[in-house]
């Protein structure tokens, strides 16, 4: 289902390039999705008047976003509306440089076979210790 959003000239003008240039650059459908709803997410918040955005405002309107949202979310809107001045309006981004997110750890693809002895040894449940221990030494289960 291909949904048809009505919006304000030159709002409207501008989204159709933007939807139009993400696809010839070689964005992924997912990608493209997420890039154009943060900009029409930011659309809807300035009135439709995003083509000359200072860093107050964006330093506002990200600072709003976050708060209600996600950082994953923060960052789809950023790189949206940082394709949308570069690509579509071909001017300077007033946002460069301000936001950065939190470093995140996150488990290694591999565990060293210390790592996984202290994974069996930490389960307490029986059946997760067996899956462990069967994917420990390799074998599969069931």
């Amino acid at each position: 289902m291909i949904m048809t959003y009505v919006f304000p000239q030159p709002f409207s003008r501008n989204y159709e390039s933007l939807l139009k240039r993400l696809k010839l650059r070689g964005m992924q459908p997912k990608t493209i999705e997420s890039y154009s709803h943060g900009v029409r997410r930011a659309g809807a918040h300035f009135e439709y008047q995003i083509d000359n955005l200072s860093k107050d405002q964006l330093t506002d309107y990200f600072s709003q976003v976050l708060d209600q949202l996600s950082w994953s979310t923060l960052k789809h809107d950023l790189y949206g509306l940082k394709f949308y001045y570069a690509y579509v309006l071909e001017k300077h981004w007033p946002g460069a440089e301000l936001t950065k997110a939190p470093k995140v750890s996150r488990l290694p693809d591999i565990v060293t076979v210390e790592q996984m002895q202290q994974i069996v040894n930490a389960t307490r449940i029986l059946s997760y210790r067996v899956f462990f221990c069967l994917v420990q030494h390799g074998l599969t289960p069931g």
